[in-house]
């Protein structure tokens, strides 16, 4: 599974917006490779912010 994938599942599961750290935590990424695939799923529009630093999938 690629990195984007598990941040984007971990979010799913999560349930609630989290930071990139607790994704990190959760996906069992690396917070570096973390930022990456965010940075990604960002401007693929796959995921939004809807509180201030704080990320989940879009619906």
């Amino acid at each position: 599974m690629e990195n984007k994938e598990k941040v984007l599942t971990a979010m799913k599961q999560a349930g609630e917006p989290l930071n990139a750290g607790k994704i990190a935590e959760l996906s069992g990424v690396e917070r570096k490779e973390v930022d990456k695939a965010m940075k990604a799923l960002k401007a693929e529009g796959a995921i939004v912010s809807p509180v201030r630093c704080k990320w989940e999938a879009a619906e």
